[in-house]
């Protein structure tokens, strides 16, 4: 079986390739070696291939930047999954594709459902809602997993840019209003992996660890993890100062509230999704140790 995943380059599309080494064919084209933003290479790229699963880690993720090249923004968040799915569907394929909290509007603080309405504040967020309707208005075979706040030990994110200026800076302001659920790369790659072996129903599902924090308590939980492991910082947990969003202004609107129910899944799957802080101690120890 051959299994194409788009996004090799990326956090996710690294631990796919890892976790799906044995179960058939897999190919994972660099960027370089296969254009995403090309439609023609992609139908190319499918037809030489003929891949029977398909794993879609690509995407458009400058939040900010989205606001300024809306149009390759598009092309990667919102046409490839619907080329992807037009694939799957006339091939007989699976197509596994990855969205994203910031499809919903943020506000309250109950957790989105996969029945919540979608309301985007930000052109990542309208394209990334426009690749799973397409998928989902499809015939296609698929199954999408909607996540939050994604981060692993490689690649640029937020848990290695914290270690950064943990060692260069004493104190720190971190945002502390926006509440979501920070989801290391190794648990979506594991999570599929178990969802295809017990051929859960396809459609749309939450896929995250348990728990909730904010950009903040994340910071802080970094730190004192890593300070436990014996990395040497310059700063300390309590020194980390939560601020509003309104203090911190992004080009693009960001949610305040990207909880999200994970009951669909864990049903489905019949198991419950561990914490974020043990996911978080296991990410942390496996970049200490690279």
């Amino acid at each position: 079986m051959n299994i194409f995943i788009t996004g090799s380059n990326g956090q996710v599309g690294f631990e796919l390739e890892r976790q799906f080494s044995f179960f058939g064919n897999v190919i994972a084209p660099t960027r370089q070696e296969l254009d995403l933003s090309s439609a023609q290479a992609v139908e190319s790229f499918l037809s030489f291939n003929n891949p029977a699963l398909i794993l879609n880690a690509a995407a458009y993720t400058a939040v900010d930047k989205a606001e300024e090249d809306p149009r390759l923004a598009r092309r990667l968040n919102s046409e490839l999954p619907s080329q992807l799915a037009e694939y799957a569907a006339s091939n007989n394929a699976i197509l596994v594709h990855y969205s994203s909290d910031y499809v919903y509007p943020g506000n309250g603080t109950a957790p989105w459902t996969e029945h919540s309405p979608a309301r985007p504040l930000s052109v990542y967020g309208h394209t990334k809602l426009e690749g799973d309707q397409s998928i989902l208005e499809s015939s296609s075979k698929h199954l999408i997993f909607r996540t939050s706040w994604v981060y692993s030990a490689r690649g640029n994110n937020f848990m290695k840019t914290m270690l950064r200026l943990g060692q260069e800076r004493d104190t720190l302001k971190v945002v502390n209003d926006q509440i979501g659920v920070p989801t290391p790369a190794r648990l979506l790659a594991q999570v599929t992996q178990l969802a295809i072996e017990r051929r859960v129903p396809f459609g749309l599902y939450h896929l995250a660890p348990r728990g909730e924090t904010s950009w903040h308590g994340f910071a802080t939980e970094i730190f004192r993890l890593a300070i436990g492991d014996g990395v040497p910082l310059t700063i300390h947990p309590n020194k980390v100062i939560g601020i509003p969003t309104a203090d911190y202004p992004t080009l693009a609107e960001r949610p305040l509230n990207s909880r999200m129910s994970l009951n669909k899944l864990e049903k489905a799957l019949g198991v419950f999704l561990p914490d974020w802080r043990s996911q978080l101690k296991l990410t942390l120890e496996e970049a200490i140790a690279k």
